[in-house]
């Protein structure tokens, strides 16, 4: 009762701000226009909430808070795929490629790259995640240069077809795909909450969760593969929005002032959502702009990246 208490406030504001984003300055045809707006509000909801669940869940099994799983390479592994397949397919048949078959190639050859690089990092053992996060790091950058020299191979045409796919947009998502986003999401966040317990036995180190009875190395592989299904669709659906986590998960923790991930995996999932719905209203309904959003948020998420950099490094 107390936990739903915390999390009452979040709900209602973001049922509040979808209300604003629906009704506001509504006009005819109100059928058509809801229809598209619907459409926009679910996937700005099923981003936040994916992005704001996977970062805590990654705070979590890394033991820091400055971390997003964005670090592990995602984003750079998503434009990497999408400049490979302009590269060699051709910009006309990755433009038209049915967009529900995009959305599960993507996403499943990054849930598979993902799995595949905790897998072969952490088959002694998940101590030694740091290990987990650097390699992702250097895949990073490794990834961000092969994508940079298969774009200078590109022709203009060519290259504005990777850049339309690999900004974030939540102005032309198909519902298709979206309904199969939502489905996902729905389980993956069943199933963080199903491992809630035993992600705060692991908050409180490998040591301590191993003497208390945890298999704390499973726990991590499944956490992981958690965060790597949350990402990929989010990714997928969208494009990449790096730093909205350390955003959503940063005021989680404020907002809840909750240890338990019952409560700050869902706080994280509406925080995410609620900024996501409110940036868009602004920009969208008040100030008549358009896919602005993302290079806010991570503009914003980025300087609350050096803020708790800098708290951090003080003696």
């Amino acid at each position: 009762m107390a936990d739903a208490r915390r999390l009452l406030p979040l709900a209602l504001g973001l049922a509040a701000l979808s209300a604003l984003f629906l009704g506001w300055s509504l006009r005819a045809p109100v059928e058509f226009i809801l229809t598209l707006r619907a459409t926009k509000l679910a996937a700005l909801v099923v981003v936040g909430a994916a992005i704001g669940a996977a970062t805590v869940i990654f705070q979590t099994i890394t033991a820091n808070r400055l971390l997003t799983p964005g670090i592990v390479g995602f984003d750079a592994l998503f434009v990497f795929l999408q400049t490979g397949a302009v590269l060699f397919f051709g910009s006309a048949e990755t433009s038209t490629l049915p967009t529900t078959l995009r959305f599960g190639l993507e996403a499943g050859c990054l849930v598979l790259a993902a799995l595949a690089l905790f897998g072969l990092l952490l088959r002694r053992g998940a101590g030694d995640i740091l290990r987990v996060v650097l390699t992702g790091v250097i895949l990073g950058i490794f990834l961000r240069g092969l994508t940079a020299f298969a774009q200078r191979l590109l022709d203009p045409s060519e290259f504005a077809i990777v850049q339309q796919l690999t900004f974030a947009s939540f102005n032309a998502v198909d519902r298709a795909t979206l309904a199969i986003a939502t489905v996902l999401l729905g389980l993956a966040l069943a199933a963080a909450l199903a491992l809630a317990p035993r992600l705060d036995a692991v908050a409180l180190g490998r040591q301590t969760a191993r003497s208390i009875g945890l298999h704390h190395d499973r726990v991590v592989l499944a956490a992981l593969a958690l965060v790597a299904l949350l990402v990929a669709l989010s990714t997928a659906l969208v494009g990449p929005v790096t730093f909205l986590g350390l955003i959503a998960a940063s005021l989680a923790y404020r907002a809840t002032g909750a240890w338990r991930h019952v409560v700050l995996i869902p706080a994280a999932a509406l925080i995410g959502a609620a900024i996501l719905v409110g940036g868009q209203f602004i920009f969208e309904r008040l100030l008549g702009l358009q896919s602005t959003l993302a290079v806010v948020v991570e503009f914003l998420g980025g300087l609350l990246f050096l803020i708790l950099l800098l708290r951090r490094s003080r003696p």
